[in-house]
């Protein structure tokens, strides 16, 4: 089943190139440069096929690109970071901090002309931690009284998690302890609402075209499988209607042929590959800002020879994180611990440093011989940028250590699909904040995160990153983030920290009112086209 699948996904992945190929050829030929484009119309390239417009299934940034677009929840980040108020009109929190308390507009309505109901909100949360529904992002509600034991199964009945419709208006939520970021972090593709009726109705075919109803700013008009999506203004939205008719997310894979269709004047917006950054710059056309974003190579720390620390400790040792901004040029920070600069309380000085030395030493320790081992295997998915990484790691480990490294690249769906049911040896991923605080990031590693690939747990890190998520005290916070770091990041190494990448993006002149922040959410309702 598994490999008919690849092969489907492989074929498709074939038609794609030979159809973005004849249109790159075609736009060079007879197209001139910022030609007519459609009035009214966005084109932005998503780079891939999102795997899932299911809000409680969908773990990656193409899907929540095109879902900020789509629906609301009860908050909205602001252009500060802070979360604003949505489809929740104002909210308050009881005196100890246990109980938040949501007022929800009164003149939303569905695409469809459902009206928005609190209890939408309870079904969605319940579907997204009833274990049937093997969400990886449900521990993002584990904040909520029984979230997690109904989640593990260990209790049956949904209505004993802490969240209910007070009436149709008025959603109560129950904590299991004070929450400070609980309003950021609603604000979350997960969070969503649900429409029970319509993934009751259609099944897995609930998020196709015409079936799908949204909150937002954009319907769902077209979805043509690994080639566009196209989203329609929503005539029924509660807000200001978006100044575009249509947005356009075409599927290109290859950064170049992206770059050749946006210089061709076929797309708006295309991230730029890494060894175009320096063409661009100085240009109109470029923006560039540093993200809450890191990059990092992960272990399956139940392989050998990753299931030994000391191995680990000793790949991480062996690179030099400096290495890395001069390969990609793209503005990225070097960074050994996990916490990003930006977000409260980094520590720059947590993370194993380049020491070539201290990491054969430590091979010696564990017994291990690089030249009799196996080739270290490293899967990433497609992508310029990663090659690049990964050939950089493959070029120091080979000289740092004497190892032997094998890189193997897969589609963007295949790679997730492996990450979950048989993660690779070693496997490059990222993490961007998806609210800006530092329980984001470091929760990820939990033993309790479906987000976590690694196979490590460590009850230590679990109790400490726990803790600093209940914690007043920003100086007593730091402490405890600090030390849960050292372990992550120097002691354990189940990860290793590379570097906080940079947004580097190419946008059309023509394209008014985008402004990407350092969470890289896109706000296409505020965008014009002229």
């Amino acid at each position: 089943m598994t490999r008919g699948r690849r092969g489907g996904l492989a074929r498709a992945r074939i038609r794609r190139i030979r159809v973005w190929a004849a249109v790159a050829l075609l736009a060079a030929a007879c197209r001139p440069l910022g030609g007519e484009p459609p009035p009214g119309e966005l084109r932005i390239n998503l780079g891939t096929e999102p795997p899932s417009l299911d809000w409680a299934l969908a773990t990656d940034g193409t899907s929540f690109l095109l879902l900020e677009q789509l629906m609301r929840g009860l908050t909205r980040m602001g252009p500060d970071l802070r979360p604003q108020p949505a489809l929740a009109e104002r909210w308050e929190v009881s005196d100890d901090g246990l109980v938040w308390t949501f007022h929800l507009r009164r003149d939303v309505v569905w695409s469809d002309g459902v009206p928005l109901e609190a209890e939408q909100f309870v079904r969605g949360w319940r579907r997204l931690l009833s274990p049937q529904t093997a969400a990886e992002y449900a521990y993002f509600l584990y904040p909520v009284k029984n979230a997690r034991a109904f989640n593990a199964g260990e209790i049956d009945d949904p209505s004993a998690v802490g969240v209910r419709a007070r009436d149709r208006h008025t959603l109560e939520v129950e904590l299991e302890a004070p929450l400070v970021y609980f309003p950021s972090l609603t604000t979350f593709m997960v969070t969503f609402p649900g429409r029970l009726d319509l993934v009751e109705r259609y099944g897995v075919d609930w998020t196709e075209p015409e079936h799908f109803e949204t909150l937002g700013a954009f319907v769902l008009e077209e979805w043509r499988h690994e080639y566009k999506i196209v989203l329609r203004a929503n005539p029924k939205y509660y807000g200001p209607p978006p100044s575009l008719e249509r947005v356009t997310g075409y599927m290109v894979d290859m950064d170049s042929t992206a770059l050749v269709l946006f210089e061709q004047g076929l797309i708006d917006i295309v991230r730029l590959p890494a060894l175009e950054i320096r063409r661009f710059r100085g240009r109109p056309e470029y923006r560039t800002l540093p993200l809450l974003r890191g990059y990092y190579y992960g272990f399956n720390t139940k392989l050998p020879p990753f299931d030994d620390v000391r191995v680990r400790r000793a790949l991480a040792h062996a690179i030099d994180r400096r290495e890395f901004p001069k390969v990609l040029q793209g503005g990225e920070l070097p960074s050994g611990s996990w916490l990003p600069p930006g977000m409260p309380h980094h520590n720059a000085a947590i993370g194993l440093p380049f020491d070539p030395e201290r990491a054969r030493a430590l091979l010696a320790e564990a017994g291990v011989d690089a030249s009799t081992l196996p080739p270290v295997r490293i899967v990433y998915n497609t992508d310029q940028t990663h090659k690049l990484v990964a050939e950089s790691v493959q070029a120091q480990w080979r000289e740092n250590l004497g190892l032997a490294v094998e890189l193997e690249n897969r589609e963007w769906k295949v790679f997730l699909k492996e990450l979950v049911s048989r993660p690779p040896p070693i496997y490059r991923l990222g993490w961007g904040a998806d609210f800006p605080d530092p329980d984001n990031f470091m929760n990820l590693f939990t033993s309790s995160s479906a987000n976590n690939h690694t196979g490590w747990s460590d009850a230590r890190y679990d109790r400490l990153v726990a803790e600093a998520s209940r914690e007043l005290d920003p100086a007593r916070r730091q402490v405890l983030y600090d030390r849960a770091q050292r372990i992550l990041c120097e002691e354990e190494v189940p990860i290793i920290p590379f570097f906080v990448t940079s947004l580097n993006l190419a946008v059309a002149p023509r394209v008014h009112g985008f402004e990407p922040n350092a969470m890289d959410i896109y706000f296409l309702d505020s965008v014009s086209v002229r």
